[in-house]
């Protein structure tokens, strides 16, 4: 059992690590997610303090955001022994963290404990609706993509590396993920708040389309 003590010390080592992020996996994204969370445990009877931590955490070991994801785990390893936390506690924890993300998916469907579902849907619910298009577009500009091209199509299918590593535009990252996350929620609480999220997104989408073509309605 993750203790209250475990779970601040948790909350200011993520904190501390992604401090200095720019690409839209920071403080603020940490703050978010373990809203979500925490809303989502409460109605779907999850274990608080295991998914809390593991919401806390679960950046801190990204490839896409650490230059050394294997000194990152390690660190990790090492702050959660420093804290006590119990080896079955930490199992869990990574068992959420090395398997939620959207690219692990890639990989084929990945199982997860019921904590595990609600940090993943507290994860992709924001990285939809409202602040789900300022991060895509924040993210997008911080690795040097256009915002959109007509003449790149949205890939239908990728790869993990594609998914990775292969140039696109913001606007399409809206199809190629975005817009599929949706179905992808684990939990009720998560899928009715993905709808409502994912509706402003397809709103913008069509909007912002109208208005590169000049011809969006008065």
């Amino acid at each position: 059992m993750i203790t209250e003590t475990q779970l601040t010390a948790i909350q200011t080592y993520a904190l501390q690590k992604l401090a200095h992020d720019h690409s839209g996996h920071g403080r603020d994204h940490l703050q978010r997610v373990n809203r979500l969370a925490r809303r989502l445990a409460k109605a779907e009877g999850a274990n608080l303090n295991l998914t809390l931590a593991a919401a806390w955490l679960h950046d801190v070991i990204d490839d896409k955001l650490m230059a050394d994801p294997a000194k990152a785990h390690q660190d990790l390893i090492d702050q959660l022994n420093a804290q006590n936390v119990t080896a079955a506690d930490q199992t869990a924890i990574f068992a959420i963290i090395d398997h939620m993300s959207f690219s692990k998916s890639f990989n084929g469907p990945q199982k997860l404990s019921l904590e595990g579902q609600v940090v993943q849907d507290a994860d992709r619910l924001d990285a939809i609706g409202a602040i789900g298009i300022a991060r895509a577009l924040y993210y997008s500009g911080h690795v040097g993509e256009k915002i959109y091209d007509p003449a790149i199509a949205p890939r239908e299918h990728m790869t993990r590396e594609q998914y990775r590593h292969q140039p696109g535009t913001a606007i399409n990252h809206f199809y190629e993920k975005l817009f599929k996350l949706a179905a992808l929620m684990n939990t009720d609480t998560a899928k009715a708040l993905a709808a409502h999220r994912t509706a402003v997104m397809h709103e913008f989408v069509d909007q912002f389309k109208a208005e590169w073509t000049a011809d969006d309605k008065a």
